[in-house]
């Protein structure tokens, strides 16, 4: 959710760099985009829509060695070259991520100082109060200091100042890392938009004011005092954003994830169930857990429940994070706090991890990002091993997800005893076997076929029961996600107590059916929507002789694994009726990868 990218340099490349940097961060979404550079003064292009709009108003012949980007994705004002960043107001010229919430009482003060504005974002109002502040202060890192304590809210700030050759960044619940590079110094939202260029980087902490020159980062507290920094090699690897044939990001993410399970869970199980209890921390001491996120990560979280409470006996409350953080908890010591995202900044989600930090329980977050704010301040870190994703989507991250609270899972009941050995070994066998049954899976031909059957139906139901109506919410998901039909997922049972009055001859209707002491009784509900006229699509795992119009097998495994296998026909049917829409897959309107405003 939106992007930054900011360049100190040498080699009077800057309009290069802050393009590239704008480019590699369109995985976030954004609706605008622009840049502000140096050259006899400061100079600010901007364009509504994608980065190839910019790029036709830049003159790569300028040459300059400081400027700031931006892309945005509208949270004040409407969508529109006057709103969209770099903002300047006076001397200062910035970029913001984030939402400054008391911007309006901000606003109405500025205005009784005399300041005119021209937008209705809340960034124009941040602009103004550090140029208020640095007229006052003369500068700039104290106005920085004055602005922390005057605003309330999520920020993460690129500043540049006229007559100063520096570029000033400034966070709080909003992510930013600081860069090295041999030809200058970079700021950005994620490290993929300055890998090409820079060598070193640092997730810059809250409240920390840096200061880039094109020789040196340095960084201040709030007292101004010179702290300590602590850079890092970047992985070279994340450059990697070729499609390997693939049409869509999405699609080739959701073939890479045999790949993704097998380095997710493989180094928990080098010696077998001994050397998961080894590398995985003490479950036992806990006697519930609550796991907070958010969109597809609070499904995993869903799952997660069904396969800890059957395993392992223990209660689980699965909340989302919006919701977690301003409700009572009823946790205490023996409870564990799951977090689950995959940048590891889900605004939101880093809320309720700190929220019950503060409360002193304890705290493990699931991400796939190892630097994130959640993974450093989570008691314990779990990651995911699902690489770089890009599709806006999420598909690999998810299944990685679950992949890991499937482990928690098997963790918890061969501590307690739960379950025997040949079980176990069972699902040791398993999980050997599961990457090429996911490979099987993705290569079924029908989901094309069933894409053609219902891609014109603008209503589209998903049911299911026990694990399958947890699996049935992230299908549902998927499929507006990416195709922007009305989809909706139902426990099977809740049908005929209401939902049935909206089955109309043609509506297409999921039914998931892996859940076998639940099989029946959903074919029974696919029975009763087929009697009104539905087109009924079933997946399952069971032999099963039904009178459906449609139907995937998927192969049948243990059950802390099937979700693995069933979520992968939701993926590419929904990926097929958006191909067949003509949707934008990688990037849908509205949705943004990384959602780190509140």
């Amino acid at each position: 959710m939106c992007g930054i990218v900011g360049y100190n340099g040498k080699d009077k490349n800057t309009l290069h760099v802050l393009i590239d940097g704008l480019k590699a961060l369109e995985y976030r979404g954004y609706d605008s985009a622009g840049i502000a550079y140096k050259n006899n003064g400061i100079n600010i292009i901007k364009s509504v829509g994608k980065i190839d709009e910019l790029e036709k108003k830049v003159d790569y012949n300028i040459k300059s060695n400081i400027g700031i980007g931006h892309t945005r994705w509208a949270t004040h004002g409407s969508v529109n070259i006057t709103n969209c960043h770099p903002h300047n107001v006076g001397d200062i010229t910035i970029v913001h991520n984030g939402i400054i919430e008391n911007f309006n009482s901000l606003k109405e003060e500025l205005e009784n100082k005399k300041y005119k504005f021209n937008t209705k974002t809340d960034t124009e109002v941040a602009c103004a109060l550090i140029d208020l502040f640095y007229n006052e202060t003369k500068d700039i890192k104290k106005a920085l200091v004055k602005f922390m304590d005057k605003v309330e809210g999520s920020y993460a700030l690129g500043v540049i100042v006229k007559g100063d050759d520096n570029i000033y960044s400034v966070r709080k619940d909003s992510p930013l890392i600081v860069a090295k590079g041999d030809n200058g110094n970079f700021i950005a939202s994620d490290t993929i938009a300055v890998s090409k260029y820079a060598d070193s980087v640092m997730y810059l902490k809250e409240n920390i004011i840096a200061e880039i020159s094109s020789d040196n980062i340095t960084l201040f507290d709030r007292d101004l005092n010179i702290v300590e920094n602590d850079f890092k090699e970047i992985d070279k690897s994340i450059n990697n954003t070729d499609k390997c044939g693939y049409d869509y990001y999405m699609l080739k993410e959701i073939h890479e994830q045999p790949k993704v399970f097998r380095d997710t869970v493989s180094s928990y199980l080098e010696n077998g169930i001994d050397s998961l209890i080894d590398k995985m921390p003490d479950f036992t001491k806990y006697n519930r857990i609550d796991i907070v996120a958010c969109g597809s990560a609070y499904h995993t979280g869903l799952v997660g429940k069904n396969l800890i409470e059957e395993f392992a006996d223990i209660p689980v409350n699965v909340e989302v994070a919006s919701e977690y953080r301003y409700k009572k908890n009823f946790y205490d010591d023996k409870t564990l706090v799951i977090v689950v995202s995959q940048s590891g900044e889900t605004a939101d989600t880093l809320a309720a991890l700190r929220k019950a930090k503060g409360d002193n329980i304890d705290t493990l977050a699931i991400v796939n990002v190892e630097g994130s704010t959640m993974a450093r301040e989570a008691n314990i870190l779990l990651k995911i091993k699902a690489g770089r994703e890009i599709a806006v989507a999420t598909t690999k991250a998810y299944s990685a997800q679950v992949a890991m609270l499937s482990l928690i899972a098997l963790n918890l009941a061969s501590a307690k005893g739960n379950i025997d050995k040949n079980e176990i070994k069972d699902i040791l066998k398993d999980i050997k076997e599961l990457p090429v049954k996911l490979e099987n899976t993705i290569l079924n031909p029908e989901y094309e076929k069933i894409a053609n059957a219902i891609y014109e139906n603008e209503s589209v139901f998903f049911i299911g029961r026990g694990i399958d109506y947890a699996l049935s919410m992230e299908g549902s998901l998927k499929l507006k996600e990416i195709s922007y039909i009305n989809s909706q997922a139902y426990a099977a049972g809740e049908l005929k107590h209401g939902t049935i009055s909206l089955i109309d001859e043609g509506t297409p209707v999921i039914g998931i059916l892996t859940e076998d002491n639940l099989v029946l009784k959903t074919i029974s509900n696919m029975e009763e929507v087929k009697s009104r006229g539905a087109v009924t699509i079933g997946i399952t795992n069971n032999n099963i002789d039904s009178n459906f119009d449609y139907k995937i097998e998927i192969p049948k495994v243990h059950k802390l694994l099937q979700p693995l296998l069933t979520v992968i026909p939701l993926q590419l049917i929904s990926y097929e009726v958006a191909k067949l829409r003509k949707c934008n897959i990688d990037q849908p309107k509205n949705l943004a990868k990384s959602v780190t405003v509140e």
